[in-house]
């Protein structure tokens, strides 16, 4: 068996990994990232790889692991964006809260994140232009400082633009009648803010997935899990923050619960949808581990 790369090794320190990280990445996303340097250089400028999967499903794991290794074995330029940095701030979503449905204050479903700025930003990328890409500090909720975004000033072969929803599509509208948990029942009784975030997968998040020129998606093998795997990404925020300020802003169990109902609607829909349509599938078990990848796309 060969062994992983030094980086490899690296990354699992950096990022607290399992010591069975490694095999994983060795079996799958390094057979991956060969695959998307394929795409790459058969494409005309730029390649735009959406990576999608729902909370906790390790998807800024694989676009850190992705980037390595287009970078270094393929001498493919890499830029990682994620969805979660072009979220509204605070103040755009409580004005959307205001005006359209209290719920939209929480960050997550679509119509919470500034699409305009993501079609930009790739546009940018697929022109060959610098590009400043926001970040979003998720401990105080809010937009960072711009001082703190991250500068492309180069041309870059692929982008790898990452997020729970990415690529997702709008449900049909009759399937918004029935409530899917608590949340949606109590606070959601009239189906307004659900329908929201429908037609906004259906309108302006639809021409922002556009620019996707390939969809991978981590599967988690249920929604069950993904209060689990969400637990785990708060506690990894816990212990990366430095200030009594930023903990206090972290959630806890029951914060969590009810934070992961926002999601849970689109995330099951997709778990039903999109496996047959990505290009790439990468199965997960309840343990976190890649247990099997399905090409659509050769």
């Amino acid at each position: 068996m060969l062994s992983p790369p030094t980086w490899i090794s690296s990354l699992i320190e950096e990022e607290s990994l399992p010591a069975s990280f490694a095999t994983m990445a060795m079996d799958f996303y390094l057979p991956l990232a060969e695959k998307i340097a394929v795409w790459s250089v058969a494409h005309d400028g730029p390649l735009v790889v959406g990576v999608n999967g729902a909370q906790g499903t390790g998807k800024s794991t694989l676009s850190k692991v992705l980037a390595l290794a287009l970078g270094q074995g393929h001498q493919r330029r890499c830029a990682v964006l994620s969805i979660d940095d072009i979220y509204l701030t605070k103040a755009e979503r409580r004005q959307l809260a205001d005006g359209i449905h209290p719920l939209l204050a929480t960050r997550g479903v679509p119509g919470t994140h500034d699409v305009s700025m993501g079609c930009n930003l790739i546009n940018r990328f697929k022109n060959q232009q610098p590009v400043t890409l926001p970040v979003f500090d998720k401990s105080v909720d809010d937009r960072a400082p711009e001082g703190q975004w991250v500068s492309h000033l180069e041309p870059v072969d692929i982008v790898l633009f990452e997020g729970w929803c990415v690529g997702a599509t709008a449900q049909v509208e009759n399937d918004l009648v029935q409530p899917v948990n608590h949340l949606e029942k109590n606070e959601d009784a009239g189906a307004c803010w659900r329908k929201y975030a429908n037609d906004q997968l259906n309108g302006p998040y639809a021409e922002l997935f556009a620019h996707i020129d390939r969809l991978v998606m981590l599967k988690a093998p249920g929604f069950d899990c993904v209060h689990q795997w969400r637990s785990t990404q708060e506690e990894k925020l816990r212990l990366k923050s430095d200030s009594a300020h930023t903990n206090n802003a972290l959630m806890d169990e029951q914060q969590i619960e009810r934070f992961i109902m926002h999601y849970e609607r689109i995330t099951r829909w997709m778990l039903a949808e999109m496996p047959g349509r990505a290009d790439c599938v990468l199965e997960l078990n309840p343990g976190h581990q890649v247990t099997k990848s399905t090409y659509t796309t050769t």
